[in-house]
């Protein structure tokens, strides 16, 4: 099973994750990162370099967290979403959303939503 970003990662966007996957299966949107799970190869040496434990493997999914399998899908197939597989600084107010949960509503599908 694939690797899914979750909604930690929503208004951090930290990249450390993206250096160290061989698969450069990551891709990026306004305010989030997903995985492609059609490119996802299961080696999991991104878990450990998020920072917000945002990354987990698709079998391992909290309940409430599930839908992000769908929309890491979704979200790697959007046309304005592009690959990105070098570090980038985090948003630049990422340390206040850190510890918030229930962050969907504020996810971003291109630069001008």
């Amino acid at each position: 099973m694939p690797f899914v970003v979750t909604d930690s990662c929503i208004q951090c966007k930290y990249t450390d994750c993206v250096s160290v996957c061989p698969m450069d299966c990551f891709v990026e949107g306004p305010n989030f990162l997903a995985i492609d799970p059609d490119g996802c190869i299961d080696c999991s040496m991104c878990v450990p370099e998020c920072p917000v434990g945002a990354i987990y493997n698709a079998t391992d999914l909290p309940a409430a967290l599930a839908h992000f399998e769908d929309l890491n899908a979704k979200l790697a197939k959007h046309p304005g979403w592009k690959p990105i597989t070098k570090v980038q600084a985090p948003m630049a107010d990422h340390a206040q959303w850190k510890d918030v949960q229930g962050k969907l509503p504020m996810l971003k599908m291109t630069d001008g939503e």
